[in-house]
This record gives structure tokens, C-alpha cells and sequence, in this order.
């Protein structure tokens, strides 16, 4: 069975960026992607939500994102530039592809999935979180009469017209959630933790800062935040009518969650026929159990983009590289580190 130098798992911005430059180097490999057309989460994401809605989508390397209209669908748009971009450079992707499991054979990764086994030397993990939502349990969920949704269920703001809508979550998805659905339907706003707004101008060197504060955590080991918890939240023009109605006017977390409604400790309680989970997501690392990269603090430890614990191993699309800006260097920074492992692998043979 053939050992390529490198298998990228994940075809999304991450996934892409790092597959470009393992090519670029000459560094032989095949990206595994789970889906069936390219996109990789932006193709799941709901029909009202527009290229104005969306944070800014950044360049693939050495291909600017082609202009687009306000009113574009993103769950279009971005998948038609995504598959653009893998024809264009010639990337090497299999899809759909489901990985099982990676696991160490010999000195060798073992790539286990539905279509097959992959045997390769290093492994570059663009997996993301989208498969992974979250939601926390409270007592009596199971008890809930109305419709409970997460945001990779969401459906778009009609769907909504008429219902009162509880939103639980403190990051941006829960905001433009609220922001569409005020102006139709009754909303309640829900957070284990105060909001923290942000006015001022979120300049680049903010930027860097924040992505700073969240590799410090990765590479003490620590599970990684959201981007959103450090930079904390702000409001754009599409929803300033909302904040108008009350929307953004915060309440803490229920206690428990009744037939047709939620309940505080302190008995208040109020009705809902929806709960809106915007409570965000978890890093989809279930295959690499195998490999134990995770450190005794319960996240995966990585300077830079290598994992500590088996540095064969490179993380993009994980802690500060979420984000689409951090996705295009952290893929070059995989790149790097996987050509330095070849490196010292040669080196070692010849020794």
C-alpha cells in the first residue's frame, strides 16, 4: 500500500490552504473531505443568510475572493469560489470520505475511513467543529413540547413568524439570530455569562492580539476558546431595529426547562414554543483518539500548528486558526511543519 508523505483530513478554507501549500512544496498527499461537493461547512449553512450577513470571507492563497453582491446566498457563493479554487490549483481531493480513525501502525498513520485505508507520514487535521454542535442539558429538556434547534438547524428567520423564540447563547451567531427575528417574532435573550460589547474600532492589531491570547491557551494545553469570547461582541447596522425592540436586553440562565417554557431558580417563568441553541460547537477530533494527543488539561497542546504529544500531527481549523484569516496561515504553517518532519525523517534514515 502506497505511504504518502501527507493526507489532509477536511476540505474546508483550512483544509484548502494547507493542500495548496503541501503542493507547493512538491510534497505528495491527498485531502480526504467528507462531503460530497466542495464548501465544506458554508454549504450547510441556512438559505437567508447573505453574503452581508456573514464576518469577512478571506482569500484563498494566490486567489482573491471574486466580489460578490450583498444579496448572495453564502451557502452558494462560497462553495462555488471553494470549488473554483481546488480546480484551479489542481488539488488532490477524494470526497465523500469519512474518517474513521487515525492510528499509529509501525511508525506509520493509519487512516481508517468508510471508502477505505490511507497510510501516510504526517497528517495535516482540517476538521473544523461543524459536525460537533453543542448543546448543554438542563433539567426537563427532554420534557420540552415546542421545537428545540441548534444553528446548524436553523432554518431561516420565517420559519420563526409568530413563535416566541428563546435564544441561548453569548456569541455572534446569537446576536444575528436575534437580529433577524426580532423584527417578526417575541424573542428572549439567554446567557450563562454577561455580554461583553465592543465599540471601538476592531482594528488589526486588536486582531493580533486576540489571536494571541488564544494560542497562549493551546499551548499550555488548554481546550480552546472561540475567537468571540476574547473579542467580545458588536453590533451591525441590519441590527440596530432589533436592539430597538428589547432584543439585546439580556437574561441568565434558566435553571430548567418545563413543557412550554423555562424556569429560574428564583420560580419566574416564562413561555417559549422554540429554544434556539446558539451555544456553538466543539473541535471534531473524535478519530484522532487513537493517536492521545490530548494533554492532562484537557485540550490538545500545539506550538504553532504541530501537536506536542506526536509532532507528525499538524492542527489547523483548531483554537486561534477557527476563523477563515487564521485558517490561510495556519495552512502554511502545516506545510512548513510537515516538510520539517520529512526533513528530520530523511536525515534519521540516512543516519
Amino acid at each position: 500500500m502506497e505511504i504518502h508523505d501527507s493526507v489532509v483530513i477536511g476540505g474546508g478554507q483550512a483544509g484548502l490552504s494547507s493542500s495548496y501549500h503541501l503542493a507547493k512544496r512538491g510534497i505528495s498527499h491527498v485531502l480526504l473531505d467528507s462531503n460530497a461537493s466542495p464548501g465544506g461547512a458554508w454549504q450547510h449553512r441556512w438559505d437567508a443568510l447573505t453574503m452581508s450577513d456573514v464576518h469577512r470571507v478571506s482569500d484563498l492563497p494566490d486567489d482573491p475572493i471574486p466580489d460578490a453582491a450583498d444579496t448572495e446566498r453564502a451557502n452558494a457563493f462560497v462553495p462555488a469560489y471553494f470549488a473554483d479554487y481546488e480546480r484551479a490549483h489542481e488539488l488532490p481531493v477524494i470526497r465523500p470520505v469519512q474518517v474513521r480513525s487515525v492510528s499509529d501502525v509501525d511508525g506509520v498513520l493509519r487512516i481508517e475511513t468508510d471508502q477505505g485505508t490511507w497510510l501516510s507520514r504526517t497528517l495535516i487535521n482540517a476538521t473544523g467543529t461543524w459536525t460537533r454542535p453543542f448543546i448543554p442539558y438542563y433539567p426537563g429538556a427532554e420534557t420540552f413540547a415546542g421545537e428545540q434547534l441548534h444553528t446548524v438547524d436553523y432554518p431561516g428567520p420565517e420559519h420563526f413568524r409568530g413563535k416566541r423564540v428563546v435564544v441561548v447563547g453569548g456569541g455572534a451567531s446569537a446576536v444575528q439570530f436575534l437580529g433577524a427575528l426580532r423584527p417578526l417574532t417575541d424573542t428572549l435573550w439567554v446567557t450563562r455569562r454577561e455580554p461583553v460589547w465592543r465599540n471601538d474600532e476592531f482594528t488589526a492589531e486588536i486582531g493580533r492580539e486576540v489571536v494571541a491570547r488564544v494560542e497562549e491557551r493551546v499551548r499550555q494545553g488548554l481546550p480552546p476558546r472561540s475567537v468571540v469570547s476574547v473579542t467580545g461582541l458588536t453590533l451591525r447596522p441590519q441590527e440596530r431595529e432589533a436592539e430597538r425592540l428589547g432584543a439585546y436586553e439580556r437574561r441568565p440562565m434558566f435553571s430548567r426547562i418545563e413543557p412550554d417554557g423555562v424556569r429560574w431558580p428564583d420560580g419566574t417563568f416564562e413561555p417559549a414554543d422554540v429554544i434556539l441553541w446558539a451555544t456553538g460547537f466543539r473541535p471534531a477530533i473524535e478519530h484522532l483518539g487513537p493517536l492521545h494527543l490530548r494533554s492532562p488539561r484537557g485540550g490538545i497542546q500545539l506550538d504553532g500548528t504541530t501537536a506536542v504529544a506526536d509532532p507528525r500531527v499538524q492542527m489547523v481549523g483548531y483554537g486561534p486558526s477557527a476563523s477563515t484569516i487564521g485558517a490561510n496561515r495556519a495552512g502554511r504553517t502545516a506545510a512548513r511543519g510537515v516538510a520539517t518532519w520529512l526533513a528530520s525523517e530523511a536525515v534519521g534514515e540516512l543516519a
